[in-house]
């Protein structure tokens, strides 16, 4: 349905993650804010507010590359995905192509504390 970007420095939005954006377009494209049955794959573990959106949109499968320590909601710090004092749950499988993930993150900070410095 959708394919997006990370673009918070870009676009000067703090919501505009990549999963935000791939939902945006992905509802736009299906003409619904409730995309039941997507499956929505991400590079890095979403964080709060992208797994909060991916909830509300009622994604029924998340696949992810690599955890996320720090901010994972997927099972690395907390696990919305399958909370059940949320109304929604959701399957999650991560460390999908875990070892090209990583890759991928780490040359994408490092080419924006090039770009930043």
């Amino acid at each position: 349905l959708a394919r997006a970007g990370n673009a918070s420095i870009a676009e000067i939005d703090p919501t505009g993650h990549a999963e935000i954006r791939a939902l945006r377009s992905a509802a736009r494209a299906a003409g619904n804010y409730r995309l039941s049955g997507a499956v929505l794959y991400v590079t890095v573990e979403p964080c709060v507010m992208c797994m909060g959106a991916a909830l509300q949109a009622r994604i029924a499968r998340l696949v992810y590359g690599c955890a996320d320590p720090k901010a994972g909601t997927a099972g690395s710090l907390f696990d919305l995905g399958r909370d059940r004092r949320l109304n929604h749950r959701m399957v999650v499988d991560g460390g999908v192509a875990e070892d090209e993930c990583r890759a991928l993150v780490q040359e994408f900070f490092r080419a924006r504390r090039t770009t930043l410095a």
